[in-house]
């Protein structure tokens, strides 16, 4: 059963300080997020992995969200109506990703959903935010299945912020025939994961077509913590290279086992890895000649990378990873949308993502194809003894 179109006002903004409006019509309670007693806010879900495996990726994403609506609203807010943000934390499962889109759009009000930060917890609400004519967008799930059902149609109501996974796949292969000038290679992927899949498959495809061979292609399943008798099986190989694409809580394992086998030839993997956690699971010396792609470098000397870890920094004394700065410009995709919506019609937001070009994010130059996947650049960072190192920019 369908649910009932939820019918919202939605709001308009601007990506600096020229912010246009509506609102919700709702009073924010005093300690809501971004707003205060007694003033009208503009109410967007926020629904992401806050717990649970891989709640480094929604706690990351949180922070950029939070930093880009205290500026939104330091600026005045939008029509001089603060934004409000209503978090549920999906615990890192598609079911409550599913739950926590139905509670966010029929009790909670929002006119609009950023994430989940994972493909399969963002595909969970998919046909809810279609249904109910809900913009929803993933700050990184680059699954294709996110806005691609499987009959090849799209999911009309949902984006994401990320590229996509084929795109890094074929960055990698690219970066490691042409820049390493590796032949041989192995892939060690999840063969539970659509997102580690999706990527050995596109990985395995150009590499190929570069003139590479793979000499080894095995699989673990998320969970596992001992991968040393798959990990003697490659290394018998002989591989110049080990392609390893899944999420950073194996992966930390993997690499920490590998170096401890004696396997020192580079290793690669994707945004998945991109999580402090790996640093504690593998340690800095075990990740020394490994490298990742990813969305966004801090060490990138772009101007608006460079005010963006500023602010950051001095929000949070820290420096940014990518998952923040995915956060934050999700709040700005959709500001910029809704500015160029010209009212408060969400058919007319959801044409309006759809006809987004050449957007200047922290991430990159953004635009959206027809199958609502981002055009943006890819960013390669080495580890070199515990640091993320900025490697390179490839373009689309």
């Amino acid at each position: 059963m369908k649910l009932k179109k939820f019918a919202s006002v939605f709001a308009a903004s601007a990506l600096a300080v020229s912010l246009l409006a509506g609102c919700t019509g709702e009073k924010a309670e005093e300690g809501s997020t971004g707003g205060s007693k007694d003033v009208e806010t503009i109410k967007i879900g926020v629904n992401l992995e806050l717990s649970g495996a891989v709640a480094s990726y929604g706690t990351s994403e949180a922070s950029g969200i939070d930093l880009a609506v205290e500026e939104i609203n330091a600026a005045g807010g939008i029509d001089g109506k603060e934004i409000e943000l209503v978090k549920v934390d999906n615990k890192s499962e598609p079911a409550e990703a599913t739950s926590a889109a139905l509670k966010l759009i029929t009790q909670d009000k929002v006119i609009a959903i950023i994430g989940a930060a994972t493909s399969g917890a963002t595909v969970a609400q998919a046909e809810i935010a279609n249904s109910n004519e809900t913009p929803l967008i993933s700050p990184s799930g680059t699954s294709p299945t996110v806005t691609v059902k499987e009959d090849g149609s799209v999911n009309e109501f949902v984006f994401r912020t990320s590229f996509i996974d084929p795109f890094q796949g074929t960055v990698a292969a690219n970066f490691a025939a042409n820049d390493l000038g590796v032949k041989n290679v192995a892939i060690f992927s999840d063969n539970a994961s659509d997102y580690s899949k999706g990527l050995a498959s596109s990985f395995k495809k150009d590499f190929e077509a570069a003139g590479g061979k793979i000499v080894a292609e095995e699989s673990y399943v998320a969970k596992d913590s001992d991968f040393r008798s798959t990990l003697t099986r490659i290394k018998a190989a002989n591989p110049e290279f080990i392609f390893i694409p899944g999420y950073y809580e194996e992966v930390g394992l993997i690499v920490k086992q590998a170096r401890e086998m004696g396997i020192t030839v580079p290793l690669m993997g994707a945004d998945g890895w991109d999580s402090p956690t790996l640093l504690k699971l593998a340690g800095a010396d075990a990740l020394n000649n490994t490298f990742t792609t990813n969305h966004y470098s801090s060490e990138d000397p772009d101007g608006i990378i460079q005010n963006f870890n500023k602010k950051f920094n001095d929000k949070y004394s820290k420096s940014p990873d990518a998952f923040n700065a995915l956060g934050y410009d999700t709040v700005y995709l959709l500001a910029d949308a809704i500015k160029r919506a010209g009212g408060p019609d969400s058919v007319k937001i959801k044409e309006a993502l759809a006809e987004t070009k050449d957007l200047e994010l922290v991430t990159g130059l953004y635009s959206v194809d027809e199958n609502h996947h981002p055009i943006k650049s890819a960013t390669i960072l080495e580890y070199v003894d515990g640091e993320q190192v900025f490697k390179t920019k490839v373009n689309p």
